[in-house]
């Protein structure tokens, strides 16, 4: 009995360290991934805004060079 009472204490501590964990993990940073970068205001040349990043701020990417 006493092993069955370990066994079920190990598998808790396991499922507790797991809870936290996602999943599917989402990339973290999809302005890099698209190239872009953060900044903390609007988009000036030669950056257009492309979207958001995750602290709110604004992703841009460099325009194209004519």
């Amino acid at each position: 009995m006493r092993i069955l009472h370990m066994l079920l204490l190990v598998l808790l501590l396991m499922l507790q360290g797991a809870a936290g964990q996602q999943v599917f993990p989402r990339l973290d940073n999809s302005c890099l991934a698209q190239n872009g970068r953060c900044f903390p205001r609007i988009c000036r040349r030669p950056y257009y805004w492309i979207g958001e990043c995750s602290n709110g701020y604004s992703c841009c990417r460099r325009g194209w060079s004519s």
